[in-house]
């Protein structure tokens, strides 16, 4: 009895042994799967706050260079209302001194009472020499004024004019950031084959598929050359190194689907960098690329004549001097 009692035991034991294992095989993949949501999901939320406190540095910049721009409207206003004030009292000063020197004239020329002189024998005559008007001479100190307030106007006016050009540049920039911020943050992330297809088919950027094991050697994909260094696919994230723009940069312990985002000086969009798929030495991802770079968007100008034409107008010209005749 004793010894069933003991077998009893015993099996019980295995079979609690057993159970435990098999809930510790099941739920860790369940934490693995929790922890890198998890870091996703902070990874994610801190790239977001980055951005929104860029977008509130360059709406803060816009609003100073507005208000900057106001006050030098304003400016702009008084030193105006000044220069119309000295306009009018200019003209008002030049309608008084020519009222003055018309009634100058006026009073020259009118007939004054003259008592009767006794009568004298005549005398040759005398060629009277005309009476000068006077000449009236405006302020020196008001055309230097005027001169002044004119030469300030024209510079307020061109720098209203540059904080203007800065402003719509500012406000670009905020524009382009914001876009490309959505655009990150709400671009599709291809997790196989068969996803990439389907973000192929948009036709909005080139993708290059590519398989990469760990090597010290850089392998050509798309516009970047990448170099896996190590692989863990416990934690599914690995270290590589890229050249870009012939510098060499490094990422370490990037996750499975997780974007890495590069700007290059030749491309106006960021190019992306996806692995879906981590193995013991060997990743498997693509990188998503601008399908049109700056240079191709820009039409190209005509700079010479176009060569059929050139030989068309030699042919002309060479069929003209054939048919004219010579005098024998």
């Amino acid at each position: 009895m004793e010894e069933y009692q003991e077998e009893n035991q015993t099996t019980q034991q295995e079979n609690r042994d057993r159970w435990a294992e098999i809930r510790s095989q099941v739920n860790r993949p369940l934490v693995t799967a929790v922890v890198a949501s998890l870091a996703l999901l902070g990874i994610s939320t801190a790239y977001g706050l980055h951005q929104r406190a860029v977008v509130r540095d360059l709406t803060a910049q816009s609003a100073a260079t507005t208000q900057s721009m106001a006050q030098l409207q304003n400016q702009v206003n008084t030193l105006t209302a000044q220069l119309q004030g000295m306009n009018q009292a200019s003209q008002a000063q030049a309608q008084a001194q020519s009222a003055a020197t018309v009634a100058d004239d006026t009073a020259s020329e009118s007939p004054a009472t003259v008592a009767p002189a006794p009568i004298m024998p005549p005398s040759p005559a005398v060629k009277s020499t005309p009476a000068k008007k006077p000449v009236v001479k405006r302020g020196a100190s008001t055309d230097k004024r005027y001169t002044q307030l004119q030469a300030q106007l024209a510079e307020q006016q061109k720098e209203l004019k540059d904080t203007q050009e800065q402003v719509e540049k500012y406000r670009s920039d905020m524009e382009g950031n914001i876009s490309s911020t959505r655009t990150e943050l709400s671009g599709a992330i291809a997790k196989n084959h068969d996803e990439l297809l389907v973000l192929e088919k948009k036709g909005e950027r080139n993708y290059y598929e590519f398989e990469i094991t760990k090597s010290k050697q850089f392998q050509r994909v798309g516009p970047l050359s990448i170099s896996l260094r190590k692989t863990d696919t416990k934690h599914k994230s690995y270290d590589f190194s890229m050249l870009v723009d012939d510098n060499e940069l490094s990422k370490k312990k990037v996750n499975l689907y997780e974007p890495v985002i590069i700007h290059t000086d030749n491309d106006s969009q960021p190019v992306q960098i996806v692995v879906n798929h981590i193995d013991k030495n060997l990743v498997h991802g693509y990188v998503s690329a601008p399908k049109y770079r700056p240079t191709e968007l820009t039409p190209a100008t005509a700079s010479a004549t176009s060569p059929a034409v050139a030989s068309g107008s030699a042919n002309s010209s060479m069929g003209a001097d054939s048919n004219t005749q010579r005098p024998q």
